[in-house]
């Protein structure tokens, strides 16, 4: 323990509080700076980095032998990335996915995964090398063209940063989340990169909009079209953040006789085509787009996934159009530009000033390979003059190298411009004195002693002094070049072009993938207009199991159903019409009569198609009438007129509308015809009141019909006074009251005896 903590005046948590934050922020910091966002300058996070620096290593190059991905990752592993080689393997496998990445930086063989979200074998099953890709990121390594650092063990060091020719950070995008910041940025087109890149060479402040006339957008290996705005393309590009729509891509294929299906041939960046599939066989299902008959896939190895119509008379951009609204063929990728801009600092940055940060690089990067070389060439002159000394003096050198004890120091102490005699052997063999003006280096000395006899013979002055003019001129060009920054941006705009050359347009793959296009206005097409119209007849059961049958059936006709169970509810009814559910909690489900079961079975319990609990029993179940208002009452005798339009649900959950509480349900929901109302209670009187009496309410408990001493309200309808009221006796037939009088009061009142003949179970129905 320290001394801060054995302090009685310190607060004891302090020492803690101080302990976690400092490792909270160093976990924090590891994981910014080494796992989560890519450097700017090569587009790489360290472990991806790792991987092509220990593919390097191994000498798998792209016209080499592949190697076990096992002993790739294990490498990595083990030399460089202690982090578990089966994360190692999943980001070198992502590296291999050509609809992942937009250039592929490994070569794989053998199953890696594929689009339809498969996952890759293996390690010790698959094989891989890097690509032409990977190698023009690495090239420079040897030449001094960035810092390197110790490993995690101090054992080897490893790059920094790679060379990167070309902005793989844009080209191939990145994803991942930080402490407090994640970062998301798409693939886009190296031929329009490196376009913006010369432009910005030529006009460092270029506006971010002239930009966007070299890079419209991403690019992604998928294809798809983007149907973003260009404005808002714009302010993601200047911001760093922002978002791209994308759709898939499709055409429509004529079938003859007015037939017709749609063929999708590209989908939505990072959308598994198997969940793809899945996502539009379950709206098929669900009956969320009606107009859709069928999916098919036909894949091979290009996209094939064949949408069936219904009819040949649907629309295809407003089958499409609910398509997008209901599935992934439309997607949006989000764009958040958070990037290590200086491998240090993270930040948010602007399509500009990545590429600064690239062209910067690509600076440096220079500079270095140009100092490296001229350093080489230093040496290989120092050595090329000796070697013209040793061709001039041959027999000297041969003398010293025969007979001197000390070679090395003869060669450097031997004054080379006066005239030697040949020594004919030992004894006439006369050592060097030191002090000569022109004597050798030691460079130079070792370089003649470490030359084979056999190029000693070879040794031609003029082959000589043609190399050390030609390394001359080449030091004298590396000079200019690192005295001048418009050289130095002439060279980086030629190496950007002979990238280009290589990876462009007219590269395997190099051309833009994704299109643009108008997002265009989806018309909002009722559900209806898109049914086709034809006659079913509903039929609920008591238990709750609903089916349509086709066509209009003989309401009298006797049905099947399950043991224990009868039928309840049964009416005619068209595929186009909505059905109301009232349920015994007081709340209304809508459901669609197109979306209910065939009537081959026993057809299906309601409760899986709308959230109506166990407990609550079915009170209603009708057809919508536009404009209609319905009579609800609840057990207590409590109830109010309701416009139909007001209880449509619009989710599964329903649309509560008559409160109830404790034992009290929801009793009553009729049709409001007429200017009475008629309520009859559990003790059998009866009481009749107007109909303007009654509230119209949207929602809520509403007012007393009929005052109880015992038991609650039975049942309630409307009708026309003028007319009577009627109801069903016991034989079936109907009965009609003129004579209201006895039973007419004000509401709320406790009524009277039902009359004569008037149903033992209370109802008018």
């Amino acid at each position: 323990m320290t001394d801060e903590t054995l302090d009685p005046k310190m607060n004891p948590t302090e020492p803690l509080r101080r302990a976690l934050g400092d490792r909270y922020l160093t976990y924090a910091l590891s994981t910014i700076m080494h796992r989560a966002l890519p450097d700017a300058r090569d587009g790489l996070k360290p472990v991806h980095r790792r991987i092509l620096y220990a593919m390097r290593e191994l000498k798998l190059a792209s016209k080499g032998g592949f190697r076990k991905s096992a002993k790739i990752s294990g490498d990595v592993m083990g030399n460089y990335h202690p982090h578990g080689d089966a994360a190692i393997y999943d980001a070198m496998a992502r590296l291999a996915q050509d609809f992942n990445v937009r250039y592929p930086l490994v070569d794989g063989q053998g199953n890696f995964g594929n689009i339809d979200g498969d996952n890759p074998a293996a390690a010790r099953y698959t094989e891989a090398r890097m690509t032409a890709a990977a190698e023009a990121l690495l090239e420079g390594l040897n030449e001094n063209a960035v810092d390197y650092r110790e490993n995690y063990d101090g054992t080897l060091e490893e790059p920094v940063v790679l060379p990167a020719a070309f902005p793989n950070l844009l080209a191939n995008g990145s994803s991942g989340i930080a402490v407090g910041m994640a970062t998301n940025i798409p693939p886009h087109n190296l031929e329009e990169l490196i376009g913006a890149c010369l432009h910005l060479i030529k006009a460092p402040n270029a506006r971010d909009e002239t930009l966007l006339e070299y890079i419209p957008g991403p690019d992604f290996p998928t294809g798809g079209v983007i149907v973003e705005p260009k404005e808002n393309i714009a302010e993601a590009y200047r911001t760093g953040k922002g978002g791209f729509r994308l759709r898939c891509k499709y055409e429509v294929e004529d079938l003859g006789r007015g037939q017709w299906q749609v063929v999708i041939t590209e989908i939505p960046y990072q959308v598994p085509k198997s969940r793809l599939i899945e996502k539009l066989a379950e709206v098929i299902e669900a009956k969320k787009v009606p107009i859709l008959a069928d999916v098919r896939d036909e894949s091979a190895d290009d996209i094939r996934i064949v949408l069936e119509p219904k009819s040949k008379n649907v629309d295809v951009e407003i089958l499409m159009g609910m398509l997008y609204r209901n599935t992934d063929l439309e997607t949006r990728f989000s764009l958040n530009m958070n990037v290590l801009i200086d491998g240090l600092t993270p930040k948010v940055c602007s399509l500009k000033e990545v590429l600064h940060a690239f062209l910067d690089h690509r600076r440096d990067v220079l500079v270095r390979r140009s100092q490296h070389r001229m350093e080489k060439i230093d040496h290989r002159l120092e050595v090329l003059e000796g070697f013209i000394i040793a061709f001039l003096n041959l027999d000297r050198v041969i003398d010293i190298i025969r007979y001197d004890d000390s070679p090395k120091t003869a060669l450097m102490a031997e004054d080379w411009g006066k005239t030697h005699v040949r020594a004919m052997d030992e004894a006439d063999y006369i050592s060097p004195v030191a002090g000569g003006e022109m004597g050798l280096t030691e460079t130079q000395a070792e370089a003649i002693l470490n030359m084979r006899l056999r190029s000693l013979r070879r040794l031609e002055e003029i082959e000589l002094v043609k190399e050390r003019d030609a390394l001359m001129l080449e030091r004298a060009g590396l000079e200019d070049l690192l005295d001048s920054d418009d050289l130095q941006w002439k060279t980086i705009a030629e190496q950007l072009r002979e990238t280009r050359k290589q990876f462009g347009a007219s590269y395997e793959g190099g051309a833009r993938r994704t299109t643009f296009a108008e997002a265009g206005v989806i018309e909002d097409v009722p559900l209806e207009a898109m049914i086709d119209k034809e006659p079913v007849t509903v039929v609920c059961s008591k238990m709750g199991w609903i089916r349509a049958m086709t066509g209009h059936i003989d309401l009298t006709r006797e049905l099947k159903f399950k043991d224990g169970d009868e039928g309840r509810f049964i009416f005619h009814a068209q595929t186009t019409d909505r059905l109301l559910v009232f349920g015994s909690n007081g709340r209304f489900y809508t459901v669609g009569a197109s979306t209910l079961p065939g009537g081959r079975g026993m057809g299906e319990p309601l409760r899986l198609m709308v959230d109506l609990p166990n407990e609550a029993e079915i009170v209603a179940l009708f057809i919508h009438k536009p404009g209609n208002k319905l009579l609800l009452a609840s057990s207590a005798g409590d109830g109010f007129v309701v416009p139909e339009d007001d209880v449509i649900a619009q989710t599964r959950a329903g649309k509560q509308v008559l409160n109830v509480k404790g034992d009290v349900r929801a009793k009553v929901c009729s049709d409001v015809v007429g200017d009475h109302v008629a309520c009859v209670g559990e003790n059998r009187k009866v009481l009749l009141f107007p109909l303007d009496e009654l509230p119209e309410m949207g929602r809520g408990k509403g007012v007393r019909l009929q005052k109880y001493k015992d038991g609650g309200l039975s049942d309630a309808t409307t009708f026309t006074l003028q007319e009577g009221l009627s109801w069903l006796d016991p034989a079936g037939r109907t009965r009609t009251e003129m004579e209201l009088g006895e039973w007419t009061a004000k509401r709320a009142g406790a009524g009277r005896m039902a009359p004569r003949g008037f149903p033992r179970d209370n109802t008018f129905t």
